[in-house]
Order: structure tokens, then C-alpha cells, then sequence
């Protein structure tokens, strides 16, 4: 169902507001270069950092401005089921396709914790619901075992983004939930992943280069592995440019030394180091996307 390249959007800003002229060049960008499908408000939309009006806004916008050309997949995670709740629904109410749903921060829920969390918030929606597990980012691991029994008991849980990086545990999960539609959440790890049954990627490099990414996957998906592997490899020295610092720093950074939008981040996430930018920069030029 959610097979293919999906992009963790930026949230641009402009003197602390959204930038919603950008936001819809950005989305403009992403469909022209063969995108599956769009994610705003995760990790890399700085979703931590918007207030919930500004969440609101920029799901609407992402429909409004996607016109169904492409799928629209809105962040509405939370370390709250209840606001979680909130967000779910309202993504639900202006049309998206699904929405991801990042395992609670800093709560460090037991496993019983969040297979509840997960499965009031599936229960209250009539959309997909497609989990993200990210332990680097939580503090908690989202056990295969866990993810069996949501997938099995609710039936609208069909996916999840696995950003674990272990492949043992996507193997896992793979034997658990053979039909359960696996999505990278590290752009390093997509081929592997998908060499292994995943359906694609969430991807936070495809802001910069969505038609290589997508090429990669849909190559994938074919079963044409040579041309997925030189595409992979093309693409590797870039993709580790993207987490030199943390996300969304440096893909933010890029875009903007690509015009794309501004860089400007909201604290605490804050500009690059000289010494990283000059070699961001560095890569960008290696790959062509700057002179």
C-alpha cells in the first residue's frame, strides 16, 4: 500500500514563520522529481518546534498544494495519546492519506505502553496508520514482537518505518509480519532494506535529490539490483553529508545553498559549524548541485 519514496519535507522558515510560498515549490519539486508521497511535520519538518496551529497549517497545506498528484502522509506523533489523537484526527478530517506516528519521547513507555498508545490512536482514525520507530530519538525500541501484535489487532496499522538500524531487527519483523510494509527510515540502509522485502523509504536526502532516490527505489522494486546499487553508491557520500550534524541541520543547510528555501532552523536546532558546512558544500559540488 505505501510502497516507494516518500519525503520527510522540511518546514521552511522565513523570520520565524512558515514559509508556505517555499513550502509549495518545495512539493512542486518533490512530485516533478517522482516522489510517492510526502511527509510533512516528522523529525525533519522540525515538528518538535511548531505550534499546533502551525502543525495544523502545514498539513493543510501539504494537501491542498499535492492536489492528490502524490500521497500525503502527515506527522501527528506525540509523547501524549490524547494530542496525538488530535493531530490523527485532524489529518484525518483534511484529507491525507495516512498518518506516522513516532514511537512517545521521554516518557520510556513499556512495551505494553506503547502497543495501548498506538492502538487507541489506530482505533480513533479510519486512515492508515503507519508506526516509526526511531530509539535514538525516543529512548525506546518499538520490539518486533510489539509491532506483530498492533499490526494483527488493529487492522489499519499497515507499515512501519524502521529506523533502528539493525538489520537483525527488520529481519525480525519481516518473519513476524510478512505482509507489513516496511519503509527504511535511513537513507543508508534503504537497499539493504529493501534487498530483504522493505517497499521503500522515508527519506530525509530526497529534499535534495528526489528523482536519484526515487530512481534507486523504483529499481528496487523492479528487481533491477545493478542499476539500484550504482545509484545507491552514488548516492552514499551524500546521504552521510545529510547526518554530519543533527537532522534536519544539514539538509536544511543544503537547501539553502541551493536556493531551495532559507536555512533558517528554530532553536535549540541552531546553524553548522564552518568546519561541516565547508564540507557539505564540498559534497554538493562533488555531486553537482552547487557550483
Amino acid at each position: 500500500m505505501f510502497s516507494g519514496s516518500y519525503t520527510a519535507l522540511v518546514t521552511p522558515f522565513k523570520n520565524n514563520s512558515v514559509d508556505f510560498d517555499a513550502f509549495e515549490k518545495l512539493i512542486e519539486m518533490q512530485i516533478a522529481g517522482g516522489i510517492t508521497g510526502v511527509v510533512p511535520c516528522g523529525t525533519t519538518g522540525e515538528s518538535a518546534t511548531l505550534s499546533h496551529q502551525e502543525h495544523d497549517e502545514v498539513i493543510e497545506a501539504a494537501v491542498k498544494y499535492a492536489k492528490k498528484r502524490i500521497k500525503v502522509i502527515a506527522g501527528t506523533g506525540s509523547n501524549s495519546t490524547a494530542e496525538a489523537i488530535r493531530l490523527s484526527k485532524h489529518a484525518e478530517e483534511v484529507g491525507c492519506d495516512a498518518v506516522l506516528l513516532v514511537s512517545p519521547y521521554y516518557n520510556k513507555p513499556t512495551q505494553q505502553g506503547l502497543y495501548l498508545h498506538f492502538k487507541e490512536i489506530a482505533e480513533s482514525l479510519k486512515i492508515p496508520v503507519i508506526l516509526y520507530n526511531i530509539q535514538g530519538r525516543t529512548a525506546v525500541n518499538i520490539e518486533p514482537a510489539t509491532i506483530k501484535k498492533l499490526h494483527d489487532d488493529c487492522k489499519n496499522i499497515v507499515s512501519v518505518k524502521e529506523a533502528s538500524g539493525s538489520l537483525d531487527q527488520m529481519s525480525q519483523i519481516r518473519l513476524l509480519s510478512p505482509d507489513l510494509c516496511m519503509l527504511s527510515g535511513d537513507d543508508s540502509l534503504t537497499l539493504p532494506l529493501m534487498s530483504i522485502g522493505g517497499k521503500g523509504v522515508i527519506s530525509v536526502l530526497s529534499n535534495i535529490v528526489p528523482k536519484d532516490v526515487s530512481d534507486m527505489v523504483n529499481a528496487m522494486l523492479k528487481g533491477d539490483l545493478d542499476k539500484a546499487q550504482k545509484l545507491h553508491f552514488k548516492l552514499f557520500q551524500l546521504v552521510k553529508m545529510m547526518f554530519i550534524e543533527t537532522n534536519p541541520i544539514p539538509v536544511k543547510t543544503a537547501m539553502g545553498m541551493m536556493g531551495l528555501c532559507s536555512d533558517e532552523l528554530r532553536l535549540p536546532m541552531c546553524h553548522m559549524q564552518k568546519a561541516n558546512r565547508d564540507k557539505l558544500a564540498e559534497a554538493l559540488k562533488a555531486y553537482g548541485l552547487i557550483k
